[in-house]
């Protein structure tokens, strides 16, 4: 089984960021990530391309970064609030989801991936509850979701 050096234009969880030179199993490389475009095979001339692209890399991570950091001031501002059915004691009828974390999110003109949405123990009581995002280049996000009665009709 041989081994090939590539060049990643992407990030890649676990193998390296864009512009990294990396060693990879020869099929994971051929068969994967260069037709996907994640990544160039580590020639003489795409190492001098890669020279000018890191510039252009390194300037897209930083607009990313910034572009992450407002999205998780703005998670950080926002209340999500969740109407649920409730029992004695303030205990739910089941609990809250992420799905449903992400919907509201969404009513409020914030698109998020329902997997991004961390709750650390389901939520089965009324109140304020802190719930985690985990955004991209290992940025977290604190929001807060009130879990409020839902009126009877």
């Amino acid at each position: 089984m041989g081994y090939m050096t590539i060049i990643l234009t992407e990030d890649i969880e676990n193998l390296g960021r864009a512009g990294d030179v990396v060693r990879v199993r020869a099929g994971y490389g051929r068969n994967y990530l260069i037709p996907r475009g994640l990544a160039l095979q580590a020639t003489e001339r795409n190492r001098r391309r890669l020279e000018h692209e890191r510039q252009v890399i390194a300037r897209r991570r930083e607009k990313m970064i910034k572009t992450v950091e407002e999205l998780r001031a703005r998670l950080e501002e926002v209340t999500v609030t969740i109407p649920k059915k409730a029992g004695e004691g303030e205990k739910l009828y089941g609990s809250v989801t992420t799905k449903e974390i992400a919907q509201a999110l969404a009513s409020q003109g914030i698109e998020m991936d329902r997997k991004a949405i961390q709750i650390a123990e389901p939520i089965k009581s009324l109140g304020i509850h802190p719930v985690t995002v985990k955004l991209p280049h290992a940025i977290t996000a604190n929001l807060k979701v009130w879990v409020v009665p839902e009126e009877e009709k």
